[in-house]
């Protein structure tokens, strides 16, 4: 019986942490939302660190090197449908706005590094992609829910300002890049 009250506790404090629940209040509540994408103000965004990873290709990379550009972070697997139905729309958005200092970084989860190679090379994604097969990055950026697939907008602080919890498409994805790009630093 005790055994059996200490997985229950362990479940709803798990749950509770994952959800967003608990002790911190969800930053994404501070700002507004319209048809599951959330934007921020620069005062209510919160500020992502320590994100590292192993890339797809066998690289490293660290989320710090990139402060000072813009940097949209996409939540995807190969498994996904909707993953596949917005990769060309991540990828022209990728090109439109790079010379803009804006990166992307994919972050692979719950997925075989194999498949997870092929969709890149079969979808043409030339940015990289953290693979992260037991969805730890997630946790770093504090995403409060785990809808694959799902885009992070940082600001060039390293701040979320943007979050999709859904697919996206570039005639809403690129205007929101730019207007971010478009910020004053500082």
């Amino acid at each position: 019986m005790r055994r059996l009250a200490a997985v229950a506790t362990a479940a709803v404090l798990a749950a509770g942490f994952l959800t967003g629940c608990g002790g911190e209040e969800n930053w994404a509540k501070k700002c507004s939302t319209t048809n599951l994408v959330v934007e921020c103000t620069p005062e209510q965004r919160p500020l992502v660190g320590g994100v590292t990873g192993e890339l797809l290709d066998g690289g490293t990379y660290d989320l710090q090197n990139d402060r000072g550009k813009v940097v949209v972070v996409n939540f995807w697997g190969s498994w996904c449908a909707p993953c596949r139905a917005e990769a060309d729309d991540l990828e022209k958005t990728y090109q439109a706005t790079k010379a803009k200092e804006v990166t992307f970084l994919g972050v692979n989860t719950r997925d075989e590094r194999d498949s997870a190679k092929a969709f890149e090379k079969g979808y043409r994604v030339s940015y990289g992609s953290l693979f992260d097969v037991g969805s730890k990055v997630g946790l770093k950026f504090d995403v409060t829910q785990n809808a694959i697939p799902s885009t992070l907008i940082l600001d060039r602080q390293g701040r979320i300002a943007v979050a999709i919890r859904r697919a996206t498409t570039i005639d809403e994805l690129q205007p929101l890049v730019e207007k971010i790009a478009a910020e004053a630093t500082g």
